[in-house]
């Protein structure tokens, strides 16, 4: 007769729980699912076994990491050795609530593992009654020590490269979106509204941002006169088109407006034209910040399309995960199904068609250079995702191959060999790394030379080798610092 044992993983340590009779009690399911909230039905049947805490704050953020992605963490495998090799002659079962890490705990210790009949209710149990199964726990001290690691596991799960974090990328352009779409509404409005006292302006003024603007300036269309014609020229950007402003302004048709209501015209032309002039500043934003985070995928098929496939995805992260054929059709993901679905052609394209490559593409060779640049796109995602010095060099490579390839479809030119383009970048990008440092070292060599740091001989330390003129004394001195530092990161 074998005997059930589950592990229960607490933010405090490692707890297992030995159920008596449980071969019986698992014929007796609903029976067991109705006593788990009661204690005194529950601790007749569960017993706490063994325990084994957590040392520190950071040993407990590292094991729960390692069974998060299924991992055995050393100190369950050397906590579960030691319980089991006293049960040598026993048949056990340990119940676990991750199949993952019950299929590892298996490979590594040589126990049977077992994650469903009774086990996640006897561990719902375990979770409810935790603090009065283990003595010395209080519900305090037990919602204490979840509330620190739950803190310190989402704080590990978020914090990646604070330079390089796509999520402001992701917010960007869905902000962006949703200025565009915000703008051309306004637009659209002021227009409308504007032109019951000018409607000859729609015509000459064509653009969103001039036409606001204009609105903006011209208020009252009987005020305009030819003094105004140097500021308005300034706001059209064309002499010709301010002069006939003037000219239309004398003889339009609109009808007369009162006071209050061009206010009202004012204040809202001032609001859309502050929106536009921030939808710029949100775009250079995206391009510095897609710069930094994914240059590879910026320089290949520009920001905002760029910016699209990583939201998208979810992450850099992910959409790197991704292959070709999956990012080729990112975004028709409803036009695939629908295909599917009537057995009728799938699409070619997804978010990439806004690409400017295949715009210039002809008819039959649309779906052959989406396949491509959704190759290089692919590639150059995994470039930014997994590089840890960013550069660019591989983003303009992989774009100058996807316009080869269209000479190819239009001319027939054929394009050099992929291998041989890529050891040209990856020559050029270690160059390029080569190069960063030693402008930077100099700058470092500059400064310490202009302030005279030297050593006990007089002679100037050398940053660059690191090891060039220092003595002994101020190389201890530096290991003992770099301990310290090392202290202070733990």
């Amino acid at each position: 007769m074998s005997s059930l044992y589950v592990l229960y993983e607490h933010a405090a340590g490692f707890a297992l729980f030995s159920v008596k009779e449980f071969e019986e009690v698992s014929m007796f399911l609903p029976q067991v699912e109705s006593s788990v909230t009661d204690i005194a039905k529950f601790n007749s049947i569960v017993k706490l076994a063994g325990f084994s805490p957590f040392k520190s704050a950071i040993a407990a953020l590292e094991n729960i990491n390692a069974i998060s992605e299924g991992i055995v963490p050393q100190d369950l495998l050397h906590f579960l050795d030691d319980f089991f090799a006293k049960l040598k002659k026993k048949k056990c079962t340990l119940g676990i609530a991750d199949a993952k890490l019950g299929a590892a705990i298996t490979e590594a210790v040589g126990v049977q593992c077992s994650h469903f009949g009774v086990v996640p209710e006897i561990l719902r149990g375990v979770r409810f009654h935790f603090a009065k199964l283990v003595k010395g726990f209080t519900d305090k001290s037990a919602g204490v020590a979840q509330l620190g690691l739950g803190h310190s596991y989402s704080r590990a799960k978020v914090k990646f490269n604070v330079h390089r974090s796509d999520n402001m990328i992701i917010q960007s352009i869905a902000l962006l979106d949703q200025l565009d779409k915000d703008v051309n509404t306004f637009s659209m409005r002021i227009r409308e509204w504007y032109s019951y006292h000018f409607p000859e302006l729609v015509k000459i003024v064509p653009d969103n941002y001039m036409f606001a603007k204009a609105a903006k300036f011209i208020k009252d269309r009987k005020d305009l006169t030819q003094d105004k014609l140097e500021e308005l020229e300034q706001i059209v950007m064309d002499s010709s088109k301010a002069q006939a402003i003037i000219d239309a302004g004398k003889m339009s048709m609109g009808m007369d407006i009162s006071i209050v209501d061009l206010m009202n015209i004012e204040l809202f032309a001032e609001r859309v034209v502050k929106l536009s002039e921030y939808r710029k500043r949100l775009s250079t934003y995206l391009h510095n910040k897609m710069n930094l985070v994914a240059p590879n995928l910026q320089s290949l098929i520009g920001d905002q399309v760029g910016a699209r496939l990583i939201s998208h995805a979810g992450s850099l992260t992910n959409l790197a995960k991704y292959p070709a054929s999956t990012v080729q059709i990112l975004g028709a993901e409803k036009a695939l199904f629908r295909a599917l679905k009537t057995r009728s052609n799938t699409p070619k394209y997804g978010l990439i068609y806004h690409s400017s490559f295949i715009g210039r593409a002809g008819l039959k060779n649309k779906g052959r250079i989406s396949r491509f640049l959704a190759n290089k796109c692919s590639i150059a995602s995994r470039i930014d995702c997994f590089l840890e010095q960013p550069t660019s060099v591989f983003g303009e490579t992989l774009k100058q191959q996807v316009e080869d390839r269209l000479k190819f479809y239009e001319s027939g030119d054929v394009p050099r060999k992929n291998i041989e383009v890529m050891k040209e970048a990856i020559e050029a990008a270690g160059q390029e790394a080569n190069n960063t440092p030693q402008s930077e070292k100099k700058k470092k060599k500059r400064k310490e030379t202009t302030n005279g740091t030297s050593n006990g001989n007089g002679k100037v330390l050398d940053e660059e080798n690191g090891d060039a003129e220092a003595d002994e004394e101020p190389k201890k001195k530096k290991k003992k610092k770099n301990k310290n530092k090392v202290a202070v990161e733990v």
